[in-house]
């Protein structure tokens, strides 16, 4: 993970279904540092993570899953959300979200590919367009959420207001996904079929709802949310287990490598997410690379920044090309307050994983944050990379705001602050500071014809919101 950061896009908010962010630190990577793109670390409520190392994995063991589907992988997108309950869900739009406690509960990579190819399952078959049960389920967080965004604003926390207004649609979302029975079972035997086809054994799945069977037991109040929106019996268990035990590849076993790297995800949440926790799992004896990678990243999440770096240096000196070792190093560096020295192992992390639009975000905001006019210019610089691979990040569009402020560009600051609200959804914002941007900008330059463009796209759906705040 990289520095905090609070980042929606337009791509995690397709079909509608956005991640409510508990908090919005701006900074890099996951959604609590650089490394990993914190997006809501330390609040109560979920949080949308970004990190490039844990995307990797996810998409480099899934992606056979999603080919076999007969989806691109480029277009699905794997939601990270930072929530210790165990829970996964599909929306519409491609989108397959998965709880980090999720990961955290499977022992190996074939029980979470398991999870995914169901999940999988549920996309291909349309079952989270389809129902309009699940609709209406929906509407009471969604509004909940929506009444909570305007009472947040009208005690003058407006940010936080407009987030959770803006993000009402996650909740609604996990209100409505409450597949029937019938719907689980065609879920798993598809899924059992895109892991047959991809190569890979089904036992990891059928592992995975064995070890979760009591939950059947439980009250609905008692479950897991997964359990209670996918809902487990015996039946259904020993059904699909039938299944998986006949076909080619149930013997296939995760590779030595694949099992690496699941360890080292899961051992970079846990230092992210559970720090106290992760320094009591992955004792000091204990010198695997994943364990001294928790125990870095719990002691920079404990503000001990000395150790954490002492930690860092020795796991580069034994991988002296890991981009995302460099990235920590820069993380920790830049929180506690070194921008300088964080300059350096920004720009190694950069340059090893060039194509990494992250990672060049993280890089940026150093630049911008040394307070010296070269560097903020080569900052904005390193952003537009970043957006030339990511346009609706909406973090790169903050800083690139927060930047030319410095500059004194105010058309341009405006222009990106009307490019994060767009990308953001939140009209009434865009259209605003598009149009006082366009007051600033030389008329008819590529800059005041996209402000332009924002107005014009922007306008019809502020006139709505404004009018639904009028009538609340």
């Amino acid at each position: 993970m990289t520095a905090k950061t609070a980042q929606v896009t337009r791509k995690q908010t397709r079909g509608r279904a956005t991640v409510c962010l508990a908090a919005l630190s701006l900074g890099l990577g996951i959604s609590w540092t650089s490394p990993i793109s914190a997006q809501g670390s330390g609040g109560g409520g979920p949080s949308l993570i970004r990190d490039t190392e844990i995307e990797e994995i996810l998409h480099k063991d899934a992606d056979p899953i999603f080919r076999v589907a007969g989806y691109d992988p480029r277009d699905v997108r794997i939601l990270l959300v930072g929530d210790k309950e165990l829970n996964a869900f599909t929306t519409s739009g491609q989108q397959i979200g998965i709880n980090t406690g999720l990961i955290l509960q499977t022992s190996n990579p074939n029980e979470l590919m398991g999870v995914i190819a169901h999940e999988t399952g549920h996309m291909a078959g349309g079952h989270p367009a389809r129902s309009a049960e699940m609709m209406r389920a929906g509407m009471t967080p969604m509004l909940l959420t929506m009444g909570l965004g305007v009472l947040a604003m009208l005690a003058g926390a407006g940010e936080a207001g407009a987030m959770l207004m803006s993000n009402a649609n996650y909740f609604g979302t996990l209100g409505a996904l409450g597949y029937s029975r019938e719907q689980e079972g065609r879920a798993d035997q598809a899924g059992a079929g895109f892991l047959e086809a991809a190569g890979m054994s089904g036992q990891g799945i059928v592992d995975f709802f064995d070890n979760f069977r009591y939950q059947e037991v439980f009250s609905q109040a008692r479950r897991y949310p997964y359990f209670q929106s996918h809902p487990i019996s015996s039946e259904r268990i020993d059904l699909l287990r039938s299944r998986i035990e006949k076909q080619p590849h149930y013997n296939a076993v995760d590779t030595p490598q694949d099992l690496a790297e699941h360890e080292i995800m899961k051992a970079k949440l846990e230092g992210f997410i559970n720090p106290t926790q992760a320094l009591i799992n992955y004792k000091e004896k204990d010198q695997s690379y994943p364990a001294r990678y928790a125990r870095a990243i719990a002691y920079y999440q404990n503000r001990q920044p000395d150790y954490a770096l002492r930690l860092i240096d020795g796991l580069l000196a034994q991988q002296p090309d890991n981009p995302y070792l460099y990235e920590l190093k820069g993380q920790v560096l830049f929180e506690f307050g070194r921008p300088k020295e964080a300059e350096a192992p920004q720009r190694k992390s950069v340059a090893l994983k060039p194509e990494a639009p992250l990672l060049r975000i993280n890089l940026g905001q150093t630049l911008i944050g040394m307070g010296d006019r070269a560097k903020a210019q080569e900052g904005i610089q390193q952003l537009k990379l970043a957006l030339n691979q990511e346009n609706d990040n909406s973090v790169a569009w903050r800083l690139m705001a927060d930047a030319y402020d410095k500059l004194g560009e105010d058309g341009q600051a405006r222009l990106a602050t009307a490019e994060e609200y767009f990308y953001l959804g939140a009209a009434r914002e865009a259209y605003t500071f598009a149009k006082r941007a366009q007051e600033k900008l030389g008329k008819d330059t590529p800059e005041w014809r996209r402000a332009n463009d924002i107005v014009m796209v922007s306008e019809p759906a502020a006139r709505q919101q404004g009018g639904r705040g009028q009538r609340g």
